[in-house]
């Protein structure tokens, strides 16, 4: 009888902990993620950077706003209004120079240029 009622609580005992450990490696691999693009030297000297948005502007119209539309609100490509709110920096960088996700190209523009593309999106 006593074996009865232990089994369950060893079952709820290693259900816990192995919810525990998922948690941690999910923890552990976000944090791996992040130290990972914070050391790419391109990111590093971006994110270094004060970004300048009338600049960021100009190059948004010339690069960008065939598919985002003129003022980001969507066209072909989806609206970036708000885009700073949902992605980070890394991933906004990540987004323009990867060309992970089509039809959107590989841009690949200077530290600088990015720096102050950064600034413009914020400000969407």
């Amino acid at each position: 009888m006593d074996n009865q009622i232990t089994q369950p609580k060893i079952m709820i005992q290693r259900i816990a902990l192995m919810a525990l450990a998922i948690l941690l490696v999910l923890v552990l691999g976000i944090f791996a993620v992040r130290i990972v693009r914070a050391s790419d030297p391109y990111v590093k000297t971006v994110l270094s950077l004060t970004g300048d948005p009338i600049q960021g502007h100009a190059i948004f119209q010339i690069n960008c706003a065939g598919c985002h539309g003129w003022e980001a609100d969507g066209r072909v490509g989806p609206s970036l209004q708000g885009v700073s709110k949902r992605k980070s920096p890394y991933g906004l960088i990540h987004q323009v120079i990867s060309g992970d996700t089509p039809p959107m190209p590989k841009f690949q523009p200077s530290a600088k240029e990015m720096a102050d593309l950064l600034s413009y999106l914020q400000t969407l």
